[in-house]
């Protein structure tokens, strides 16, 4: 199979796709967290049934559980909880290549697996070494099984990404796995370099397959590109890929591929040296099978300055877009993506419609922007929070803060909803007491003051705040909310809050 570089000319028109996952839909406090940000569109949004803004001050951290494991933590945490099981386990991953799962109640491992060496990346540019899984995993809650993209060190000193699965009941590396995704990518025509590829996007799971992002690393140094590989589970093997045509375009941002049920959307960041548009600074619809051919403008959007954008290292593809949906208004299924210069593009999601091409474009911070955003509704309000530094908001960090935007109107339009000064980059999550009320945004001083923070989603008034955590909190990671315990990841632990 060809590879499927991106062309101005040859992304396209696709039918409108239903959505699998409602923009108010939340899993049950209860219920396996198998996705980055909880659902398949990675929108952030979890139940605790009776917790309100009257009460989340009484959050209380667990000192009972004691979640330490071998390795930094940049991946978020997942949970597992088999059907008709008294409770379940916290799934961590780190840059030591190994896979834990924790007791819910005492942090204790219920096992352990170790995937091979990590890389100690001393051969390229980068700032996490050594380097083994950085991106979080996913889960087939209807198998049992976790997948998870490790850097493993090879025989000759160079590593090689690898995709394995893994039993959720046991750790066990199932057989005919580990795949090898830079050799199968390459199989099928792409220019993947092993050295120079990182993997830091959350992966997706749609219609059997796994989808893997790629970029480069802290630095941009080598001939990395944009990747996704699709990898079925079902016959263990990269099946389909996506590169840009040209060099970089990396899709950077943590919360990496975000699916509706039917197709998969990115973000792409900055090419490089490149006379005509070539599939960087973009947000890009797929179809499964990661082919472009026919496709038209309708399946891609591009700011009109992408090529300022590229040449000033201003990546649109460092926070993933958000699914919106709101209805009553012309378009209701609507897309918000953000770029790392603080611009936000409103998108008609069946047809992002090519380059220049926004419903709105907005400036709405004024810090670069390399986050994930967490989505929830406020009566006919739709609003997404984003580590951001809004320019009304003072105090906190100048290059952080938190900030609410807020889609709204039969036209639709985004404005700022509030904001509050921050000092760190964590990423935001929202919790309400059954899908819509009660709306509490969590989010962490990561990398600053350490300390994890609770707003108000409607008034943005600051609610709880925790002493700070004992070591740095990444700033890769973000929250997991599962039985009525929130997690936070320190380094190479993880602390636990019980919430009221």
């Amino acid at each position: 199979m060809a590879r499927n570089p991106v062309s101005a000319l040859h992304i396209g028109a696709s039918a409108a796709l239903a959505l699998a996952v409602s923009a108010g839909c939340a899993a049950a406090q209860t219920a396996t967290v198998a996705n980055y940000h909880n659902t398949p569109d990675h929108a952030g949004l979890f139940t605790v049934p009776g917790l309100t803004s009257q009460n989340v001050a009484n959050t209380t951290q667990d000192t009972a559980f004691n979640g330490t494991v071998s390795g930094v933590i940049n991946a978020a945490p997942l949970y597992w909880r088999p059907t008709g099981a008294a409770s379940g386990s916290v799934i961590v991953a780190t840059e030591n290549n190994i896979v834990t799962a924790l007791d819910e109640t005492t942090g204790l491992p219920v096992w352990s697996t170790t995937l091979g060496t990590p890389d100690p990346h001393s051969n390229t540019c980068g700032n996490i070494n050594p380097v083994g899984v950085t991106s979080t995993p996913v889960i087939d809650a209807a198998t049992g099984k976790l997948y998870v993209e490790a850097f493993v060190d090879n025989a000759s000193g160079v590593g090689a990404h690898q995709l394995y699965a893994l039993s959720l009941s046991t750790g066990a590396i199932l057989p005919n796995w580990p795949v090898a995704v830079g050799a199968g990518v390459r199989a099928l025509g792409g220019s993947f370099d092993e050295t120079v590829q990182e993997q830091r996007g959350a992966l997706a799971l749609l219609k059997g397959e796994v989808y893997i992002p790629f970029a480069g690393y802290d630095g941009d140094c080598g001939d990395y590109h944009g990747v996704v590989a699709g990898v079925s589970i079902t016959t263990p093997a990269v099946a389909h890929m996506f590169e840009t045509a040209d060099q970089r375009g990396g899709i950077w941002a943590p919360g990496g591929i975000i699916t509706d049920g039917a197709g998969i959307f990115f973000a792409t960041g900055n090419t490089e040296d490149t006379p005509s548009y070539a599939g960087g600074e973009a947000v890009i619809h797929l179809g499964p099978t990661l082919s472009i051919a026919g496709h038209k403008s309708a399946d891609y959007f591009s700011p009109s300055n992408w090529q300022t954008l590229d040449d000033d290292d201003l990546d649109l593809g460092g926070v993933s877009p958000t699914l919106i949906d709101l209805p009553g208004a012309t378009p209701s299924a609507l897309m918000l993506a953000i770029g790392k210069d603080g611009d936000a593009y409103l998108l008609n999601r069946n047809q992002l419609g090519g380059i220049g091409t926004a419903l709105q474009t907005v400036t709405v911070a004024t810090n670069y922007v390399h986050s994930a955003t967490a989505r929830y509704t406020v009566g006919s309000a739709v609003y997404v929070a984003v580590n951001a530094h809004s320019p009304s908001c003072s105090g906190g960090n100048s290059q952080a803060g938190l900030l609410v935007l807020k889609v709204a109107g039969t036209t639709p339009a985004v404005n700022q909803a509030w904001c509050a000064a921050l000092n760190g980059r964590g990423d935001p999550i929202v919790t309400t007491s059954d899908g819509t009320d009660n709306p509490i945004v969590w989010i962490t001083g990561a990398e600053g003051d350490e300390e994890l923070h609770a707003y108000d989603g409607v008034t943005g008034a600051a609610l709880y705040t925790s002493p700070a955590l004992p070591s740095t909190i990444a700033h890769f990671s973000t929250l997991l909310v599962a039985n009525g315990k929130l997690f936070v990841t320190s380094q190479n632990r993880v602390v636990a809050y019980t919430l009221p």
